[in-house]
Parts: C-alpha cells; structure tokens; sequence
C-alpha cells in the first residue's frame, strides 16, 4: 500500500503542527503555512508521525491517501 500525505492550501493556517510533529513530511513557506516535502509519499517509518499530523491539525488541511 501506498501513502501520501496532502495539505490543502486554502484550509492551511500556519499553526505549524504538522512541521513539528512530522519534519521529514513537511516544512513552511514564506508565510508560515505548511509544505509537503519531494512527492508526500510517506515511507513506513513515518507512518505514525503522518497520522500523528493529521490528527494535530486544527483546520483539518493536512489529510493522507491510501492506495494499493
């Protein structure tokens, strides 16, 4: 299986959560809104701290997609 991890831009508010709990998926623009680093495909050593976002972030723009 497959998994990515996403932001959505326009929900994204820049309260950091997903950088701080996850620093291999994910840094900040110049706004401090969070980026998803190279291609959002989470390995399996990152797999809890990607949920781990997901689950932290307020407005609920960090999201991940399974696929087989």
């Amino acid at each position: 299986m497959t998994v990515r991890v996403s932001i959505d831009v326009d929900r994204c508010q820049g309260h950091g959560r997903c950088f701080s709990l996850a620093p291999a998926l994910f840094t900040f623009d110049d706004l401090g809104n969070g980026v998803v680093l190279d291609d959002g495909i989470v390995n399996e050593a990152q797999c809890d701290a990607a949920y781990l976002a997901v689950a932290n972030c307020p407005e609920h723009a960090v999201s991940l997609e399974e696929s087989p």
